[in-house]
């Protein structure tokens, strides 16, 4: 059959290659018209069938006429994905780097990727016919379960949902009464919120009104906001409003949050104030669920969206609002496979729907500061807490000569006491799980380290386990060193699992929480672990990172920061922002009612200047000296950097490769700075040992120019094959 020219179509597939593949409709589906967006099962290699997305059809291919094959068969009668959604997928791929069709896959519910068929679970109501509602009951006296349920239709007009539980006992009943044509089934819309009770007002105050009605102003077209409010300031309000005024007019919202741990509470706001579809994304949900959310929020059933950051990726029939909160969090960033920054790529989402993105913090990114500073982004302020609530003071605990009592001063736990004697809730945060972070032989100094990584391994008690938290390997302690056989293995350092431990030996009657990754691995267990706190079950919490952020504990007035010195000496340039941000996060979980919390800060350090600007002058301060120091240094937000990474169970075939690399760009172009092959700051991990080259530009357009072509040119280098590699543009973490 002759080759009809408009009948080439591109096809993405999930292969690691930068390039899509060229397909012929064939003479079964050469009648149909197959649009962007649609997936099909096409045939790969000599006998594989696989599952592709359509990107476009031609009349050109690259592949001789008589090579193309035809594709096995067509999954979608509609596309899958939209015109905006390609768009914004592409542009992704060739921002970051990555293949097309890994990055179109990626970013799909994993049941769409395998191929399966889209159905949408539909609800229904039963409602009375015409029929129905002028019967006489008395026809139906012999079948007394058909009058008592015609009976509940009309006292309930509106319909009774088909999959409410007490529908079991009248199953006989129903299948009779349809088939008399007395009720009819019809699909409906639930909303998250089914209560009789209206939802409760969100009274905002001068600030939180001034910034939601500036956004709303913008509803409609593009614009960047920054909601910068301090810790308890009501940031939630301000998005509710905002939500709210969309809903009233058939938009939807969607709205990012780092952690799951954050979506309950969130959850539970939204819903009591917005009546309206609200769906869920994240990664604890199961595929079905994942899926029915997805189609929801992509036929505009759902008005509001919630999820992490893949969630980011979710179509929306009538998007309205982008709302990214805690926009500073490292969690945003995509750290494997296809490494992308959910914030970013919903600033260019809001550009390419004309909607206005919102990113809340109170502690926002350099980067987001410094679009502050030249005028993209718009500034809102909230710069006192909401209602009575009033900053909490900052102290700082000198530990130098001090007496502990393991991991406390005694000042700490005079406040702890205080605390709990008057009837308060207190934080502790340490953000170190486990027991201990090292365990040695006090005869040899023999140091208990990951085998496969250049790291010690962490001591956890509960199972009596060695365990390294980079690559997941485990090993029973050992009774005896291994390398003099002597019998006194010290554990040193502290990690949350001791923290427990030592409270529980000094306050004894004290109801301790603690909340870390070990503690919250069961499904639902962080919920049940907040609700116990709210109710007032608990008297300390101990935690680390999981309970620095979004939380709302009203009885809670003392926060004890344990080790302030992790984040002040460190290789990674972006250390003291992280740090700044996690104290002033942690801090903002003290006193957010009718009492003034306190901060109690321990350190052997308490004349850094770092510590001493975040303390006396505020975030904003310390930020600005920060943005000082990166402007004379030239490091991003005032230069660009992409990281590429390789790693090799040999040193020298990593090596080989970069320098291959780097020689490779320096013929394209001498605009770039390039520093490496060097190690990555932890060289070894998981077994193989990692190398990285540093690209640093002060024009972002260049730098993404360049890497393209030498992208492209990576793929062809035979050494290249050889070893593991990725390319990271905009890096957040360089370990």
């Amino acid at each position: 059959m002759p080759v009809r020219p408009q009948h080439i179509l591109h096809v993405a597939l999930a292969v690691p290659v930068r390039r899509c593949f060229d397909y012929l409709p064939g003479e079964k589906f050469s009648r149909q018209v197959i649009k962007p967006g649609t997936r099909l099962q096409v045939p790969f290699g000599n006998t594989q069938t696989r599952t592709g997305i359509l990107l476009n059809v031609s009349d050109k291919s690259e592949v001789k006429a008589e090579r193309l094959k035809p594709i096995t068969s067509i999954i979608d009668e509609q596309p899958i994905l939209s015109v905006a959604d390609l768009r914004l997928k592409q542009w992704a791929s060739d921002y970051y780097h990555h293949p097309i069709g890994e990055t179109l896959f990626s970013t799909l519910p994993v049941l769409l990727r395998q191929g399966k068929s889209l159905k949408r679970k539909v609800d229904y109501l039963w409602q009375l016919s015409d029929a129905g509602k002028t019967i006489d009951f008395d026809a139906l006296r012999r079948a007394p379960n058909q009058q008592a349920f015609l009976q509940l239709l009309r006292e309930n007009p509106e319909g009774i949902p088909a999959t409410q539980p007490e529908n079991r006992k009248f199953y006989s009943a129903i299948k009779a009464l349809q088939e008399k044509g007395l009720i009819k089934r019809s699909e409906y819309t639930p909303v998250e919120n089914n209560s009789i009770a209206m939802p409760s007002p969100v009274n905002l105050n001068a600030d939180q009104l001034s910034a939601a009605n500036s956004i709303k102003s913008h509803l409609g077209k593009y614009q960047q906001f920054l909601l910068n409010g301090v810790t308890g300031s009501g940031k939630t309000e301000v998005y509710i409003e905002i939500i709210k005024q969309l809903v009233s007019e058939g938009k939807q919202a969607l709205v990012l949050v780092p952690e799951i741990g954050l979506t309950p509470q969130l959850i539970n706001r939204i819903k009591d104030n917005v009546h309206a579809k609200l769906v869920v994304l994240h990664s604890a949900l199961s595929d079905n669920e994942r899926l029915q959310a997805w189609l929801q929020a992509r036929d505009g059933i759902a008005s509001v969206v919630l999820g992490t950051r893949s969630a980011i990726w979710t179509p929306l029939k009538n998007p309205g609002v982008l709302i990214v909160d805690e926009e500073h969090d490292l969690s945003y960033k995509q750290q494997d496979g296809f490494r992308y920054s959910a914030r970013d790529v919903a600033i260019m989402r809001g550009k390419m729907d004309e909607t206005p993105v919102v990113l809340g913090s109170a502690t926002p990114s350099m980067e987001t500061l410094q679009n502050v500073r030249i005028g993209k982004f718009k500034n809102l302020r909230l710069p006192s807490r909401a209602g009575n609530a009033v900053i909490p003071s900052i102290q700082i605990i000198n530990m130098r000569g001090k007496r502990m009592r393991d991991a406390f001063s005694q000042t700490l736990l005079d406040a702890i006491s205080n605390e709990i004697s008057n009837k308060r809730q207190v934080l502790l945060f340490l953000n170190r799980r486990g027991f201990s972070p090292l365990v040695m032989c006090h005869s040899c100094a023999w140091v208990a380290k990951c085998k496969r990584c250049d790291i010690n391994m962490t001591y956890h008690k509960h199972n009596k386990k060695l365990c390294c938290h980079h690559c997941g390997s485990q090993s029973s302690l050992p009774q005896t060193c291994p390398q003099c056989n002597d019998d006194e293995l010290l554990q040193l350092g502290h990690g949350t699992e001791r923290l427990t431990e030592t409270l529980a030996e000094i306050f004894p009657d004290a109801r301790i929480i603690r909340i870390d990754r070990d503690s919250t691995r069961r499904k639902d267990t962080m919920q049940k672990m907040l609700n116990s706190i709210n109710d007032g079950q608990a008297d300390i919490l101990i935690g680390t990172q999981m309970l620095a952020k979004g939380h709302h504990f009203p009885n809670l007035s003392l926060v004890g920061i344990i080790d302030a010195d992790q984040g002040l000496f460190s290789t990674d340039f972006r250390a003291s922002e992280r740090m700044g941000q996690l104290f002033i996060q942690v801090s903002g979980r003290a006193g957010r009612v009718d009492r003034q919390g306190t901060v109690l800060i321990q350190t052997h350090y308490p004349d850094h200047p770092l510590l001493q600007s975040l303390v006396t002058q505020g975030y904003n301060e310390f930020a600005e000296m920060l943005l000082t120091e990166r402007q004379q240094t030239r490091l991003p937000p005032f230069s660009y950097m992409a990281l590429l990474r390789a790693e090799d169970y040999r040193a020298e075939a990593t090596q080989y490769f970069l320098q291959k690399a780097r020689a490779m760009m320096l013929a394209q172009t001498a605009d770039i700075e390039i520093f490496g092959p060097i190690p990555a700051p932890m060289e070894k991990r998981a077994g193989r040992l990692r190398y990285q080259l540093l690209l640093q530009c002060s024009d972002r357009g260049l730098l993404r120019r360049q890497l393209g072509p030498w992208s492209r040119q990576l793929e062809t280098l035979p050494s290249g094959r050889k070893v593991r590699w990725s390319l990271d543009v905009d890096p957040q973490d360089m370990l």
